[in-house]
């Protein structure tokens, strides 16, 4: 299995089938694709129906051109791919890439504009962060969406229940440090 393939893998067991939470901001979601999402590869509106038999090569489709691939994510090291990419497909490539952001300015490696777009000097500055932090920089990606998480729940107290699992999804990212001397 190729670095891309496991990924993917990786985020379909994260985000599962079909759902229609009326608590979930995202709407009808199939395989983590939001009925907007599918509207926008579409190029018109998507029904609920459309959404829930949207078949799960379609879904990868969409993961890798629009969370992927169009936001460049595969110019970051490999080593935190894997989480950028999660994140991308769960809070929007935007969102992701502020992640990564801010850690690099808070570990000092910027300043770098917390925009949400990666040029050049993102993926530089990202990849000067990881050779230095190893590990602690993705993990330090985890900190920053868990606070994220966080966030969202203070700011609106319905979405409390999809905590533990927002938690949990970000602390499969994390990597051991304690061998680390």
């Amino acid at each position: 299995m190729n670095k891309i393939d496991a990924m993917v893998n990786q985020i379909l067991a994260h985000e599962g089938g079909f759902v229609n939470d009326p608590d979930d901001l995202g709407g009808a979601t199939n395989y983590g694709v939001t009925q907007k999402s599918y509207s926008g590869w579409l190029g018109r509106p998507a029904s609920i129906y459309e959404v829930r038999a949207m078949r799960i090569d379609t879904a990868k489709e969409i993961y890798l051109s629009n969370y992927y691939y169009s936001p460049r994510i595969n110019g970051f090291p490999d080593e935190v791919q894997p989480q950028i990419f999660d994140c991308s497909i769960n809070h929007g490539a935007r969102r992701a890439i502020k992640f990564v952001q801010t850690v690099c300015n808070l570990a000092g490696f910027g300043p770098i504009v917390v925009d949400g777009v990666n040029g050049p000097n993102t993926m530089k500055t990202a990849k000067m962060a990881y050779e230095a932090m190893g590990v602690y920089f993705n993990n330090a990606i985890a900190d920053e969406r868990i606070d994220f998480y966080h966030r969202i729940v203070a700011s609106n107290a319905s979405q409390q229940k999809f905590l533990k699992g927002w938690l949990a999804r970000a602390n499969t990212y994390k990597q051991d440090t304690r061998a680390i001397a």
